[in-house]
C-alpha cells in the first residue's frame, strides 16, 4: 500500500511543493528525501526542522496518506528577545521625551 504526501518550503523568493508517493508507514525523513526539494533548492539539510500542517515534527514522524511536510527554517531571532528590545525602547523614548504642550 502506497500514501501521497507533499513536501513545501517558502522563503522570500523561493517556494517549492513536491508530490511524493511513499510506502505506507513512511517517515519525515523518507518524504524529505524522495522530494529532493533540500538539494535542489541547495539549503543545509542540518538545519531544517520540520512540520506537519504547522504541529512540530521530527524525522522519525510516521506519515499519513495526504499529509504535508513542511521545511521550517531556523529562527533569526527570538520573538521574546526582539518584543523585549522593542519594549525598552519604547520605554526609553517616552522616559527622555518632551513632554507636548497643553493647547
Amino acid at each position: 500500500m502506497t500514501i501521497e504526501v507533499s513536501v513545501a518550503y517558502a522563503a522570500p523568493g523561493v517556494e517549492a511543493l513536491v508530490p511524493v508517493r511513499l510506502a505506507d508507514g513512511a517517515t519525515v525523513a523518507d518524504a524529505v528525501a524522495r522530494s529532493g526539494v533540500p538539494e535542489r533548492l541547495g539549503l543545509d539539510a542540518g538545519n531544517l526542522g520540520f512540520a506537519i500542517y504547522g504541529h512540530r515534527a521530527s524525522a522519525g514522524t510516521v506519515l499519513a496518506d495526504g499529509d504535508r511536510v513542511e521545511l521550517t527554517r531556523p529562527l533569526t531571532a527570538d520573538a521574546k528577545t526582539r518584543r523585549r528590545m522593542r519594549a525598552n525602547a519604547t520605554a526609553g523614548r517616552r522616559k527622555t521625551g518632551v513632554a507636548k504642550p497643553n493647547p
